[in-house]
């Protein structure tokens, strides 16, 4: 059920992401060499029901999840969904070893000195990325989750009377939603950002393979709490003048010194993360960031990567190359909420991997 970059053959799987502010779910069919929008549903989590990745509150969440599959008809109970935060670890190692054999004890003595949890408490697997830059080794992702936060995800699921097939990193299903929608050049090093409420999730690529991710606790919400403090608003008129709507009694540039104060904490982690890129993988530049997430939107961020980091920043959209029927998905709603979805959308890709 884990995730591995191996192609292997599922049934008709729903993308579902079970993020810190609401739940979204995808669906899919290929239809003439491409692929077709089946459904597409958002349903939006009570406060605090989970907490920088971890559920608090599970049967707000199970029901949230049956919401969207009983009112947009879903019929599939079998899922794809992912997991971030402090509970995932993916490590970059290069192991010596010639054999299937070898390979597994290797990654093993890596796992020893890399996971900080006992090796009894996660769940491990790995990916062989190919040879080191040595040509006697072999470079791998070694990938864990702790058991207790695939628990979680399985038992509100189960809650939910859905079946996860698929546990995959939310860092890997965004890059999967990318893949399908961009076509960049083999030696571009592509830096995309999934920013949600409360994580944000960075993954490194290039040529198709993660070189480098890493999740990040900083999100949404700490542009909604310092926008509620600092002009006395409810969570839910923070939440949209966070995203651009007007209120009234509030000035229209009344949120932007708050809103640049932590779009400035996001660039902070971002360059760190880019920096130590740099100094332990590769010295080759980041050549482009997409930007996805429910967050990526936030005014003045998009242009403030751009000032920042002097390389082309663009809203992901997961639709780009998907059709869908206008007469069912109103263009406005899948365009709004396209930025949000790219994890779902990963997801739902997973209904078409091949052995």
């Amino acid at each position: 059920m884990f995730w591995s970059r191996k192609k292997k053959s599922f049934p008709a799987l729903v993308g579902l992401d079970i993020g810190s502010s609401s739940v979204k779910a995808v669906q899919l069919k290929q239809s003439g060499g491409r692929y077709e929008l089946v459904n597409l549903a958002v349903d939006q989590l009570s406060q605090d029901s989970i907490v920088d990745g971890a559920i608090m509150d599970t049967l707000s969440v199970s029901s949230a999840i049956e919401r969207v599959f009983d009112q947009n008809k879903i019929a599939t109970p079998n899922v794809a969904t992912s997991v971030s935060g402090h509970s995932v670890i993916v490590k970059r190692i290069t192991v010596k070893a010639t054999t299937e054999e070898e390979l597994e004890r290797a990654v093993q003595q890596e796992a020893l000195q890399h996971i900080r949890f006992d090796l009894s408490e996660v769940n491990l697997s790995y990916h062989v990325l190919g040879p080191a830059a040595n040509g006697d080794e072999l470079d791998v992702f070694l990938l864990a989750v702790k058991n207790e936060k695939i628990q979680s995800h399985t038992d509100v699921l189960a809650q939910a009377n859905k079946t996860p097939l698929v546990m995959d990193i939310d860092a890997f299903a965004m890059q999967n939603a990318f893949e399908n929608s961009y076509e960049p050049p083999a030696d571009q090093i592509i830096a995309l950002l999934n920013i949600g409420a409360s994580i944000m999730n960075i993954n490194i690529t290039r040529a198709g393979m993660p070189m480098f991710t890493r999740d990040v606790s900083v999100g949404g919400n700490q542009y909604t709490d310092i926008l509620q403090k600092e002009l006395d608003l409810s969570f839910e008129d923070a939440e949209k003048l966070k995203m651009g709507h007007t209120l009234p009694g509030v000035a229209p540039d009344a949120a932007l010194p708050y809103l640049r104060s932590v779009s400035e904490l996001l660039l902070l982690e971002i360059q760190k993360t880019f920096d130590f890129f740099r100094h332990t993988t590769s010295t080759d530049p980041i050549n482009a960031i997409y930007l996805a997430g429910g967050t990526a939107r936030v005014q003045g961020l998009t242009d403030l990567l751009k000032a920042e980091f002097n390389v082309p920043v663009e809203i992901l959209n997961p639709f780009r190359k998907m059709h869908f029927s206008p007469e069912k998905f109103d263009p406005e709603f899948v365009a709004e909420h396209a930025p949000r979805m790219t994890v779902a959308v990963g997801l739902a890709l997973r209904s078409f991997d091949t052995a």
